[in-house]
């Protein structure tokens, strides 16, 4: 048995891959590949509307706010939300935790838009979550953009942050769809799919209508929110094999009981990990600090860095893939996304607890 721990794209749960495949070939009966229909075509018109109105219930997203299926990966979105938010004169706040924070900082930077860093982790090397006090909030920014979970160090908010009355712009890319979601505290959340949602090739956005009224008239037409709204998403092509992917990622999640049922998932398969990471006397050494361990990324070393390798090769041969750390931090990270199995965290931990007795 093989498992895919890597960090994305990530596993798909077995019945989607097996279902995207039929579709693949022959989308919804109707003779054709999902990927040579017209979007413009009514077979996939309505399984495009049919996955906004899943999104909207699964998510239990207000009407008041929009959804959006686009292209570019959530790093198109680093500039988009800046040309699209930041008024002239105006600054956005960011809280700076690892690596896809520090892109998102560079692209406002890049864009010439004020911003300011409220708070930062690097001190700490990232290893843990920057809240209360630690938070140096202005109360005119036009928004505080946060990384609610951190896929290099292995951090997460274990909640969404108190953000003094502005505007909370969220980086949801690696846990989008792993919990439920506090909308009233949220003005725009944006993912990439290819975590817990599907593929790579779509980003969601959900934002707030009302934001759409800071739109500045030199933003180009396809970086401005407004266009999306008002075509449902469908002003050009589409991706649309991802966006088939994550319709069926969708009906897949309410199959399994929705966000809550999939959060105490969640929370379980990680504990299997953290139980030996923490219970081997300090053979294995965890990055993140213990209030903001991440539920989807689990990262750590090993007290003798000289047995990484071997760590690396022996779970390769025992069926474990892409446990690889990220280049910034080394050592092992374990991503074990929605469609990870309790089976496959539960391999895991076994494997570590002989490792460490083989070698400790």
């Amino acid at each position: 048995m093989v498992y895919n721990f890597s960090p994305g794209p990530a596993q798909l749960p077995p019945g989607v891959l097996r279902e995207a495949a039929a579709q693949l070939i022959d989308f919804r009966e109707s003779g054709t590949s999902i990927v040579e229909v017209s979007h413009r075509s009514s077979s996939y018109e309505e399984m495009h509307r049919e996955t906004m109105v899943l999104c909207r219930r699964i998510c239990a997203v207000p009407d008041h706010f929009a959804i959006l299926l686009l292209q570019g990966g959530a790093s198109t979105q680093f500039g988009m939300v800046p040309l699209n938010l930041i008024r002239p004169g105006s600054s956005a706040d960011y809280v700076h935790t690892g690596n896809w924070s520090a892109k998102a900082v560079e692209e406002v930077r890049v864009l010439g838009r004020n911003y300011r860093i409220a708070a930062s982790s690097a001190d700490r090397n990232f290893s843990y979550i920057p809240s209360g006090p630690e938070l140096n909030l202005d109360g005119s920014a036009e928004y505080l953009h946060i990384t609610t979970n951190n896929t290099v160090y292995g951090t997460q908010y274990p909640s969404l942050p108190d953000s003094g009355g502005v505007c909370l712009v969220a980086d949801m890319s690696s846990d989008f769809l792993s919990r439920p979601l506090t909308w009233e505290k949220i003005g725009l959340v944006y993912a990439g799919a290819q975590k817990n949602a599907g593929i790579a090739g779509l980003t969601l956005v959900i934002l707030r209508r009302d934001l759409l009224q800071r739109e500045c008239p030199t933003t180009p037409t396809m970086l401005r929110y407004s266009t999306h709204v008002k075509s449902h998403s469908l002003y050009n092509t589409p991706p649309v094999f991802a966006v088939c992917v994550f319709n069926l990622v969708l009906h897949w999640i309410e199959e399994q009981g929705g966000l809550a049922d999939m959060e105490r998932r969640n929370r379980r398969k990680a504990e299997l990990i953290y139980h030996v990471l923490d219970g081997q006397g300090g053979f294995y050494l965890g990055h993140a600090e213990l209030p903001w361990r991440s539920q989807m990324n689990i990262a750590f070393n090993l007290r003798d860095r000289g047995l990484e390798p071997v760590f690396l090769r022996d779970a390769e041969n025992a069926g474990l893939r892409g446990l690889e750390g990220h280049r910034a931090l080394g050592g092992v990270r374990a991503s074990v996304y929605n469609a990870m199995s309790r089976e496959g965290c539960k391999a895991l931990a076994d494997f570590m607890t002989d490792f460490a007795r083989r070698y400790g």
